[in-house]
């Protein structure tokens, strides 16, 4: 009896263990094709997710149709040759995105430079209006002599004329405006006005709502702001240099990433005193 114990224990097998650990093997083999099976099918449905993104920005306009490179599966979207797409991207002004069938190319703030000189091409002779590129934008300054009477915040009736071609031509284009109030450094206290700061503030607001209520530009576009007269062109010593500070600059902003072109040569928006360039500050 004994003798048949001591075999039975000598057939008992130790490496029972390798079935199990042979089974799980099978079982981590199957689970890596089942992951690599779905990520093949996730990779058709990101070449199908590219080719829908591509054409949707060919649409747009943002990409030419037959920019196309290599391994488009990859999901590499072709971007344009000159500028990075999301640079491209976020110079459209909000309206080109949510008004249906606006272009959505972003506007060139020259060709408004240029709509803007011919319109006032008279004034600028006369010295009552002058335009500049800034960093923000284009500058179009109405001074003071041109339309508004010293120490009043209502836009002359003889200037009425001139400052609707400017309201007809920011109407055409969708680019924000800011309203500036600017004045020179001599106090004024009247009945109406305690400061330069209240005078500049209501000239710049009455600007506003002559672009908001007549002409219907939209609201959303406009802001106004009163500088007195702490934002000067030139300096407040001389009487030309007082004249040239008392002004409204209408600012015509250029949206984030765009880039205003040069000045041109011979600009009639420089304020010059001798021979140093003044900039609007």
């Amino acid at each position: 009896m004994k003798e048949r114990r001591r075999r039975s224990f000598a057939q008992i097998s130790h490496e029972r263990w390798l079935v199990s650990y042979a089974d799980f093997v099978t079982l981590l083999f199957a689970f890596f094709v089942v992951l690599y099976a779905s990520a093949q099918v996730d990779k058709q449905r990101a070449m199908r997710l590219s080719d829908a993104i591509r054409s949707a920005f060919q649409q747009l306009g943002v990409f030419d149709k037959d920019d196309r490179r290599p391994g488009r599966g990859d999901l590499n979207i072709a971007l344009p040759s000159s500028v990075n797409a999301a640079q491209d991207l976020s110079r459209l002004a909000p309206s080109q995105w949510e008004q249906p069938g606006a272009s959505a190319r972003p506007e060139d703030i020259n060709v408004v430079r240029r709509e803007l000189e011919r319109a006032l091409a008279d004034e600028i002779q006369r010295n009552e209006v002058a335009l500049h590129m800034e960093p923000d934008g284009l500058v179009v300054s109405l001074r003071e002599m041109g339309f508004f009477d010293s120490g009043s915040a209502t836009i002359k009736p003889g200037a009425e004329a001139a400052f609707g071609r400017v309201a007809a031509i920011l109407k055409e284009h969708s680019f924000a405006v800011r309203i500036e109030g600017h004045t020179d450094n001599v106090p004024i206290h009247t009945a109406q006005y305690a400061s330069n700061w209240e005078l500049s503030t209501a000239r710049a607001t009455g600007l506003v709502k002559v672009l908001v209520e007549p002409y219907g530009i939209p609201s959303e576009r406009l802001s106004a702001a009163g500088y007195a007269e702490f934002h000067p062109v030139a300096s407040n010593e001389t009487a030309k240099g007082r004249q040239l500070n008392r002004r409204v600059d209408v600012v015509i902003l250029t949206p984030p990433g765009a880039r205003a072109g040069p000045e041109p040569p011979g600009s009639s928006g420089i304020v010059r005193l001798g021979a140093e360039t003044k900039p609007h500050s």
